[in-house]
């Protein structure tokens, strides 16, 4: 573990005002600015109106490649970063921007483990009503998702893998920015979240990153074109501070896989670890399982990689991997076995198409605003998250429906927050008489 603690060259501080005037006007920050930015926002020498205009300014006129780069390092050192190389494998992670039923992280992470990769996963809150890996993990009665630096570093060295909340003493330049950046609507910056996202995942001992960016309606990247750019930046950020990455590009108009809620998208991970699952979930897992495990240097070839993680997939070694990491976090493991253990909602009733069509568009924020109605999400703190809710069987872009077949089935415990979210579930959906051409799930690859 290090704190940063850099030799400074002789460096006359600016003012806070020329510094916003600078970057107002389009001009670069030099490595002594961005640092200088980072200390007194971390000592609260900057005044917050100051940090918020300098924050737009930022929005506005972008940062180069090379300013990201060095506000990237800044934001990584600001904390602590955990030293993992007492661990000779390798030591990959991954990332994703955030999506409405997107449960891979809770297959990729077992996957990669019993590929001989180890993943140092720490997750940081969510945006919106997107279901975070950790609450859909928590399903699992007893599991800790809040380790120490030690509990992580000893865990990632016995069993390839952890999946926990991400530590206050990581990155906390990066805590003191977001904060801001959600009062001030600049939460899109390209290079904000650059430096948000790979200053934290760099702090956590990884030495590559596979990124899934995603773009659509159920994402907080609308743009395709916006998407592309914050995947290259992401890439080209993160070989500059010599790490090995790679992004996708990813279709997020429509929910992943068949099911949006917490209990419910855990038991559909599992069934994928057990060869099983919808189509768009396996494809996407081979994609971004391939690229983690080419990236550790585990398989050298396309069709290696491919026959690797189909392998692990199929012979049950991921399956048992996700059992021992849910064993270590103090989960029990026989939840995993047995996916019927978990809770089941009183009532199951469905959403019946209004009439004969196609599917032709979803929202899938809309879905996901229903199902954190229903309960699976938390309004405040204080409240408890309801594992049994959700929403399955969901009909995608490109069925074909008669009137009154389910587009969906809810699966709820109160009826007043049903009627509540029926609103937002019937808006999701809009049905043609035509049959659309699906988007495909995969729109890029860069690395």
């Amino acid at each position: 573990m290090s704190k940063r603690n850099i030799p400074q060259r002789r460096f006359i501080k600016p003012s806070f005002t020329s510094l916003i005037e600078k970057k107002r006007d389009g001009q670069e920050f030099t490595q002594e600015e961005i640092r200088y930015i980072i200390d007194s926002t971390l000592d609260g020498e900057m005044p917050q109106p100051q940090l918020a205009a300098l924050l737009m300014a930022i929005y506005f006129q972008q940062m180069s490649a090379q300013e990201t780069a060095i506000l990237t390092e800044e934001m990584m050192l600001s904390g602590e970063v955990i030293d993992l190389s007492h661990i000779a494998k390798p030591k990959i992670d991954k990332y994703s921007t955030g999506g409405v039923g997107d449960k891979t992280s809770l297959v990729l992470v077992p996957l990669a483990m019993a590929s001989g990769v180890v993943v140092p996963m720490m997750c940081g809150p969510e945006h919106d009503y997107v279901i975070g890996t950790l609450e859909k993990l928590s399903a699992v009665p007893g599991l800790k998702t809040n380790l120490t630096v030690e509990q992580f570093s000893n865990q990632l060295a016995k069993i390839n893998g952890a999946i926990c909340a991400q530590t206050s003493d990581l990155a906390p330049a990066d805590a003191k920015f977001l904060e801001l950046r959600k009062e001030t609507g600049t939460i899109p910056s390209l290079p904000l979240i650059t430096g948000s996202v790979l200053s934290k995942k760099l702090a956590e001992g990884s030495e590559g990153l596979v990124i899934d960016v995603k773009w659509g309606n159920g994402s907080f990247i609308k743009d395709l074109e916006q998407a592309k750019q914050l995947a290259r930046a992401m890439t080209r950020v993160g070989r500059s501070l010599k790490r090995r990455c790679v992004a996708l590009v990813t279709d997020m108009n429509q929910p992943l896989g068949d099911t949006v809620g917490t209990g419910l998208e855990l038991k559909e991970a599992i069934t994928i670890l057990k060869g099983g699952g919808p189509e768009d979930m396996k494809e996407l897992v081979l994609k971004l399982g391939m690229e983690i495990v080419r990236l550790a240097g585990v398989a050298g070839s396309t069709l290696s990689a491919k026959q690797t993680v189909e392998r692990h997939l199929t012979d049950g070694t991921a399956l048992e991997k996700l059992k021992e990491l849910v064993k270590a976090q103090g989960g029990d493991p026989s939840y995993i076995d047995d996916p019927e253990k978990f809770p089941k909602a009183k009532y199951i009733r469905k959403l019946p198409a209004p009439k004969r069509g196609y599917v032709h568009t979803i929202n899938a924020a809309m879905i996901a605003r229903g199902v954190h109605l229903l309960g699976a999400g938390k309004e405040k703190p204080t409240d408890k998250i309801d594992y049994a809710v959700g929403v399955s069987e969901i009909k995608k872009v490109g069925t074909q429906v008669k009137q009154g077949e389910p587009l969906m089935m809810i699966h709820y415990n109160d009826e007043a927050k049903l009627e509540q979210a029926l609103n937002y579930f019937k808006d999701a959906y809009r049905l043609a008489p035509k049959r659309p051409t699906p988007p495909p799930l995969v729109v890029e690859r860069v690395a």
